[in-house]
């Protein structure tokens, strides 16, 4: 039996990211601090998917979570998907928020990455990392959430070459979206520091950031960055970081204006 595990899990894109590799043929393990939204989520799938409660954070419950996977079958790929968001100036974060932001997307990250890679390091697998396109572009008002997503980048790329330098079948993978039209995101969308999200053609949708990173299992590639046209900006830009905050300016009005219309409904 194939396994596949995701992590944050009980709502939004990691629910359907689960979707859609159980219609791969993957058994899920599903995972969420929210215990109930995680087993929710196995119930939707059905076909024999479970849940457990996490919270990402520590170390051990990734641990356990790859125990229980190779228990049932066999562990073949790993979703990172569990991350949280905060809006504003870095300066005005409390310390618990920057801290809380740091240890679910980085750590959780990291921790998650070790425990599927010595779970999935003998008989191969795939470890997919939901990174940010804010991991290769400057993101005013996201100055915190954007360097834990650079971390999340950078560990990816580089844990892929340590992999292949260590001769463990495990490929790595980082998906870096734009803002997606989830609870997160929503959640956030009128405090200050959201207005970069409303950026470009707005909102991604996560049906088509699930099917990227589904995609992947068929196809894997090292990095993907959706959508291409913002993608493409990001990385012209990124050897000059001073140009891209110029470039930024104009475009964050666009962002501002874009998010009052959507709030306001009009």
């Amino acid at each position: 039996m194939k396994i596949a595990v995701v992590t944050g899990a009980g709502k939004g894109l990691g629910r359907e990211i689960a979707k859609g590799l159980a219609q791969k043929g993957f058994t899920l393990l599903v995972t969420d601090i929210d215990e109930a939204s995680a087993a929710e989520t196995a119930q939707i799938i059905g076909g024999g998917a479970w849940s457990m409660s996490q919270d990402v954070r520590d170390p051990e419950s990734h641990k356990a979570v790859a125990r229980a996977a190779n228990e049932r079958g066999s562990l073949e790929v790993w979703v990172n998907n569990a991350g949280v968001l905060y809006t504003g100036d870095a300066w005005d974060h409390p310390d618990d928020v920057v801290r809380h932001m740091a240890e679910v997307n980085v750590l959780g990250t990291m921790w998650g990455a070790r425990a599927a890679v010595d779970a999935m390091r003998a008989g191969g697998g795939h470890l997919i990392n939901i990174a940010s396109l804010s991991a290769v572009a400057p993101v005013p008002g996201l100055a915190v959430y954007g360097a834990t997503k650079h971390a999340v980048l950078g560990f990816t790329v580089s844990l892929a070459g340590d992999l292949e330098r260590a001769g463990i079948p495990v490929r790595a993978s980082a998906v870096c979206p734009h803002a997606i039209n989830t609870d997160m995101v929503r959640d956030v969308q009128e405090l200050k520091g959201a207005e970069i999200a409303f950026i470009g053609t707005g909102l991604l949708t996560v049906e088509k950031v699930a099917e990227v990173t589904v995609g992947l299992v068929d196809k894997p590639r090292l990095v993907v960055a959706i959508p291409r046209s913002q993608a493409a900006l990001a990385h012209v830009l990124r050897p000059f970081p001073s140009v891209a905050l110029k470039v930024l300016k104009p475009l964050y009005r666009i962002g501002e204006w874009q998010r009052r219309r959507i709030i306001g409904g009009d």
